[in-house]
């Protein structure tokens, strides 16, 4: 029914109707805030007052503008904003950008620069391009921040001796020596205090300190030191707050054009990406509480990118400084509990309350007090762990010279060197390639590690030339990208050495990226699944002549075919069928196939590594059976889950709708998805040991076999049933061993569900199923057969199956799939020949 109706022709208002089975709607909804949101704005509130105060300072601005801003963001960008729990006001990492511009063109023109930078991040957010300003590298941003946080410590190292900061870095670094040679004492003192108590204040210890840590430490050490100053009669500069009625506000700005474009745009940059950044942080802030998950929405950027712009807007015309996101009052806020959007407004309530009532108050605080309370946030910006990061990322040098830049040019200055060098590292690590020649038993081993461009090709002509001809060359390919030009010249050098009687095998590449020109069929052919740890391959050796096979077919190009139509174009059939977690992309991102815990330093032909002895590797969840699981799961996540992804939703919105019951061995080699050609949603599959399918009965029946044939046909209705053996199965090897009597093991009860297989194998000779065009290789080949002809007639025997049999709803096929010829036979459609015939290529198609 619809949530509305017309109203009629007769009716004087419109009707409202309201859903079935609920009671009719009240009057309107009355505005309630949760007792955490209460107590979260009151954490928030008291970590803002002094902060903002200290900011305002910093930037020499009035002290109202921090006041302002801090009102503003609370209440404005946490009403509009798009990240429900962060806290906006007067950043940190805005205090360099916000000196330079009053320096340069004056309070109030600040102002109106802060109202244009507003309203360009309005345009930004309806553009809905907030997601690509997390495009910026982490190192330009960690760097932006280091450099500010640096700025700011420096300059506010003057006020903590009791001087007057410069207006720049290498200007306060040169007037240091002077004013640590003749600090004032009162200012000193009351920094030292405040630096102690904001140190010592987290870590008292026990109960008392569990108490007394949810007061932040920030009100504390103001608090303290206002108050130790004040008993002490300290003469110092203290907080000095107009009268409202005298207060700056914004005025049409006055200066350069250029000069103001540029303010404008490093307002708006440093602004944006600072509170873009923010809002992710407060996502993984709040997934990692419990029970949050589900209240609080996951953070709208571009609707953030718009409450911050309507922010600066309000706050520029008030006379307040230019507001971001800020990450020490938005963790707070998550920490003291936080569930709504209502304690960021409530907080600004607050500061608006405090700027009102408490004026006298706040008019005893030492400057010296606030300097130090924002120094200690600059050196805070510096993280030694964001410097251990970019380090192991190999980024330390975009980071200095971000430093650097913004600490000796300017933040704008500073990020634009940050963005050239790192575009410069970027270029240099796709032209790095190395080549390398070398020879392991008459094997030519050329290794190509990084991507491989046109840059590359020079060097890759001279190695490969390096090759003598006729011989045996493997080309191991560790990166993700080959250009044209690269792959013209390693296919006409393959073409050159095979038709001088070489062979060529190149391995390592992805999927897709192919080598038209044929390699020799006896050596490895199957490239798409070289990773897999339990793979090994021969060395290579010179090609036997090779009989013809049956039917004309060649059974290693049929495998070699199965293997690339299970990562075709169309993306990973069920498997994943990409380079996995030790291929050209290790879960370190770097190029390169590392030799993984368990497995031994030698490189078959295809460049994987050989396998130790199952008791040399252990099982616990952190050794190399652990870390080979979650490196492959990493490796799915990675590389196949983006492309399975939409499939997947599809599934699991509509539920599965498989159109075969797959019953197989529980056997490592035999993967169903693979050897179909099938994909999510396809194979609804049982496996167990030896593909068994026990008769149906009290006594001989088995429960979870039954229960899955029963809900295969009866509910979800596939069309087929297939039973598949496979060569070489264990389970029919034990049953061939057995001897009569002894202990009843789980495995030995079992496998009595192929007794009647073993007497289906001992009939006379022309009854037997077999593989067309040969006989069986051994025993256990026969049994393996027998046993697929034997548990389709136990599966004839369910309920569920006659009646969908009867009802010609549904079709029984045998299949034997043969591992080392990687080759599939089905039943013959006349089930009393036995007859098993060899799938070919041609009818892959029909």
């Amino acid at each position: 029914m619809s949530a509305c109706v017309p109203a009629r022709a007769d009716s004087a208002r419109t009707e409202h109707v309201h859903p079935p089975h609920s009671p009719p709607p009240g009057g309107p909804r009355r505005f309630r805030v949760a007792g955490a949101d209460v107590s979260a704005s009151i954490a928030v509130f008291l970590i803002a007052l002094p902060l903002s105060l200290g900011i305002a300072l910093a930037t020499g601005a009035p002290l109202q503008a921090g006041l302002v801003a801090a009102a503003v963001g609370g209440i404005v960008a946490g009403w509009l904003g798009g990240c429900p729990l962060q806290v906006s006001g007067p950043a940190a990492g805005l205090t360099v950008v916000t000196a330079d511009l009053i320096v340069r063109y004056g309070w109030r023109t600040t102002c109106a620069i802060t109202v244009l930078a507003g309203l360009a991040q309005l345009g930004l957010g309806c553009l809905r391009v907030a997601r690509s300003a997390l495009a910026v590298s982490p190192a330009i941003v960690h760097g932006m921040l280091a450099g500010i946080g640096v700025t700011i410590a420096v300059a506010q190292l003057h006020i903590v001796l009791g001087g007057t900061p410069q207006s720049s870095v290498p200007d306060n670094l040169r007037a240091l020596p002077a004013q640590l040679a003749s600090p004032r004492p009162a200012d000193l003192a009351v920094s030292v205090l405040t630096l102690t108590l904001l140190l010592l204040w987290p870590r008292v210890p026990g109960r008392a300190g569990r108490l007394l840590g949810k007061l932040p430490a920030a009100l504390i050490a103001v608090a303290g030191a206002t108050v130790v100053a004040a008993l002490a009669g300290l003469r110092l500069p203290k907080v000095d707050l107009p009268s409202w009625s005298s207060h700056a506000l914004a005025t049409l700005p006055e200066g350069p054009v250029l000069g103001l474009v540029a303010a404008v745009l490093t307002t708006t940059l440093v602004c944006s990406v600072q509170s873009l950044l923010g809002a992710v942080a407060v996502d993984k802030l709040a997934a990692a509480r419990p029970g949050l998950t589900g209240r609080v929405k996951r953070s709208d950027l571009d609707r953030e990118l718009l409450g911050q712009g309507a922010a600066n807007i309000v706050s520029g015309s008030l006379g307040g400084l230019p507001i971001a996101g800020v990450a020490v009052r938005s963790s707070a806020n998550v920490a003291a509990g936080a569930v709504s959007r209502n304690s960021t407004m409530l907080h600004g309530v607050l500061v608006v309350i405090a700027t009102l009532l408490l004026v006298p108050a706040l008019e005893f605080i030492p400057l010296a007090a606030l300097a130090s309370l924002v120094m200690a946030v600059g050196l805070k910006m510096v993280s030694l762990n964001h410097i251990r990061t970019v380090t192991r990322h190999r980024e330390v040098l975009v980071y200095a010279v971000t430093t650097c830049g913004v600490v000796f040019f300017g933040v704008l200055e500073g990020v634009a060197l940050g963005i050239a060098v790192a575009v410069g590292v970027a270029l240099h690590r796709l032209t790095r390639t190395r080549i390398t020649h070398d020879e392991t038993e008459g094997v030519h081993h050329v290794h190509v590690r990084g991507q491989l461009t046109f840059l590359a090709v020079p060097r890759l002509s001279r190695v490969l030339h390096h090759v003598p001809q006729g011989a045996d060359a493997v080309v191991e390919l560790d990166g993700s990208f080959m250009d044209h030009a690269a792959y013209e010249t390693l296919q006409d050098w393959q073409r050159t050495h095979n038709a001088q009687g070489g062979s060529v095998d190149i391995t390592g590449r992805r999927p897709g990226t192919r080598i038209s020109e044929p390699a020799d069929l006896d050596g490895c052919r199957c490239r798409p699944w070289t990773p897999w740890r339990n793979h090994q391959c021969e060395p290579p050796r010179p090609a036997p002549p090779r009989p013809a096979p049956p039917h004309g077919t060649d059974r290693q190009d049929a495998a070699d075919e199965n293997a690339d139509a299970a990562t075709g174009p169309s993306g990973p059939k069920g498997i994943d069928g990409t380079n996995g977690p030790d291929g050209p992309d290790g879960p370190d991102g770097s190029a390169g196939r590392p030799v993984a815990p368990g497995t031994s330093g030698k490189t078959g032909r295809n460049g994987t590594t050989g396998r130790l002895d199952a008791p040399n590797r252990p099982n616990s969840p952190n050794g190399p059976s652990g870390r080979e699981l979650a490196r492959g799961i990493s490796a799915f996540q990675r590389n196949t889950a983006p492309l399975v992804r939409g499939e997947l939703a599809r599934l699991a919105r509509e539920g599965q709708q498989p159109s075969q019951l797959f019953l197989t061995c529980a056997d490592s080699r035999v993967v169903t998805s693979m050897i179909t050609s099938s994909g999510p949603g396809d194979l609804f599959v049982v496996r167990n040991v030896g593909n068994l399918v026990p008769l149906p009965g009290d006594k001989s029946g088995d429960d979870s076999v039954a229960a899955a044939i029963e809900y295969a046909v009866d509910i979800l209705k596939v069309r087929s049933i297939t039973v598949c053996g496979h060569s070489g199965c264990g389970a029919m090897q034990a049953l061939l061993s057995a001897e009569p009597g002894g202990v009843q093991t789980p495995l030995k009860r079992w496998l009595r569900h192929a007794l009647p297989s073993l007497e289906r194998m001992t009939e006379d000779e022309t009854s037997r199923p077999r593989l067309a065009g040969r006989r069986s290789a051994d025993a256990t080949e026969q049994l393996c057969l027998a046993n697929v002809v034997q548990q389709l007639e136990h599966l004839r025997a369910h309920d569920a199956v006659s009646r969908a049999l009867g009802a010609g709803d549904l079709e029984l096929h045998g299949m034997y799939f043969h591992v080392g010829e990687a080759q599939a036979y089905l039943l013959s459609e006349d089930a009393g020949d036995g007859v098993f015939e060899l799938v070919l290529e041609t009818d892959l198609t029909a």
